[in-house]
């Protein structure tokens, strides 16, 4: 299958207010309260269900880069504002009915310890695990600095560090790409966050996923596989050159970078999301719904600072 996609996108360097209102944003309990420095706006549900009204196949929430921790404010990280931001998330959510939802790693910060990071690991948890409908996880370098990947998924409603599902003729894979450059997986504070990877044996499970598989497929992954190093993952280019000779392929998301981002490479979409941790007060969140239909077209609805991203097939 090859699919020629155009993008549209709605700028973010408005003002709060303007952001509030061309993202339609809905707010606590049919409506959400949201206080900027000089006004305070409120739009009902009706509002947020108008800009979706084109019922997709699948509806999915999607958020990234949580970092959360009990801990102060760093540059533009406000650890412990994510557990209040993810509870705007969920209830938006599950307001808008979402199929799935999708949290793309770093899903905590750092810890020093195993008990600390099992602590915010559980707290933060708590509050995702409010959904109803399925929830997924993909690994993030802070999941597993001082955790091992088998302590992150028993402290978690995450199932493998990757694997794959299908929903309503659409096929979805999550990889992991927390392996340093010699094959082993992060834990224990045993890494280099730059060093970055697919290993041999998940590149094989991928082409041979993508072979069994002939459905339009979407690939959520934490760290970029459309940029070099830093964000970027080392091995980029052959875990691209699969997902391309597969022809299936629509789009990849994935985090790690905390910023709104988008490639088109070879005919794949690759948006990076916003990070949740970035920035204080309810202005500051990112989060956002993705819409997907069967025809490939797929629509990124954007709250607070994520952008829209309409990415539809071309005839």
């Amino acid at each position: 299958m090859s699919i020629k996609i155009a993008i549209s996108t709605m700028p973010s360097n408005l003002p709060v207010t303007s952001q509030l209102l061309s993202r339609r944003t809905v707010l606590h309990k049919g409506s959400l309260l949201l206080a900027t420095a000089a006004t305070t706006s409120c739009f009902d549900l009706a509002t947020a269900v108008e800009r979706t009204k084109a019922t997709p196949d699948i509806r999915l929430g999607l958020l990234t880069d949580l970092h959360y921790a009990d801990l102060a404010p760093v540059g533009d990280r406000h650890y412990r504002e994510s557990l209040t931001k993810i509870r705007e998330a969920v209830s938006r959510f599950s307001e808008l009915k979402i199929d799935r939802a999708i949290e793309l790693g770093d899903f905590i910060h750092a810890a020093p310890t195993v008990e600390g990071e099992v602590k915010n690991l559980k707290t933060i948890e708590r509050e995702f695990s409010r959904l109803t409908c399925p929830r997924h996880y993909v690994l993030g370098n802070h999941c597993v600095d001082t955790l091992t990947k088998e302590e992150f998924l028993a402290n978690s409603g995450a199932q493998q560090s990757f694997y794959s599902f299908d929903h309503k003729e659409i096929h979805f894979v999550i990889l992991d790409a927390c392996f340093r450059s010699d094959g082993k997986p992060y834990g224990r504070k045993n890494h280099d966050w730059t060093d970055a990877n697919l290993p041999d044996r998940e590149l094989e499970w991928l082409k041979a996923d993508l072979k069994k598989s002939s459905s339009p497929t979407v690939v959520f992954v934490h760290q970029r596989l459309d940029t070099k190093q830093p964000y970027g993952i080392r091995n980029a280019a052959q875990a691209r050159e699969i997902l391309e000779q597969s022809g299936q392929v629509l789009a990849v998301f994935q985090g790690h970078n905390h910023i709104n981002d988008y490639k088109a490479i070879n005919k794949i979409h690759y948006v990076t999301l916003n990070a949740m941790v970035t920035g204080s007060g309810p202005a500051q969140n990112a989060y956002s719904i993705l819409d997907i239909w069967k025809d490939g077209s797929l629509k990124l609805d954007g709250f607070r600072t994520h952008l829209d991203r309409s990415l539809k097939p071309l005839s």
